[in-house]
């Protein structure tokens, strides 16, 4: 059967409580810089390289989200090193939920963005 809808994401939403934070967050998980005065809700935009887009969602203005995160990762960030990456997180003080798991040809771990969403770091 042919599909009026394309085989292709577009945009990841995240939803957040406080766009300002999660910006500072995600910007220096992904090691990018930003200009806090282009932070406006609703929404900000990460970069990212591809087609999918990653979309902060923080809702209008005078609307606050209740936020029920999974305990599930919603998306996933490549390394080429986990060790280097789980070391960075470290680092940078980020709750991690798990620690490296590895496989014969796969490795990952997980940590909680502000929201307690779950994202997952992995290779392969």
């Amino acid at each position: 059967m042919n599909s009026p809808i394309q085989n292709q994401i577009n945009t990841i939403f995240v939803h957040v409580s406080n766009l300002e934070r999660s910006v500072d967050w995600y910007s220096k998980l992904l090691g990018q810089e930003y200009d806090v005065n282009e932070v406006f809700r609703p929404v900000y935009n990460i970069r990212i390289h591809g087609s999918t887009g990653l979309t902060l969602d923080a809702g209008p203005g005078g609307v606050d989200k209740t936020q029920s995160p999974s305990e599930h990762p919603l998306l996933n960030f490549h390394t080429d090193n986990i060790h280097n990456s789980y070391e960075y997180i470290k680092k940078l003080g980020y709750e991690i939920k798990s620690e490296i798991i590895s496989f014969d040809d796969f490795s990952f771990f997980t940590i909680c963005d502000p929201d307690q969403n779950v994202i997952m770091i992995c290779t392969g």
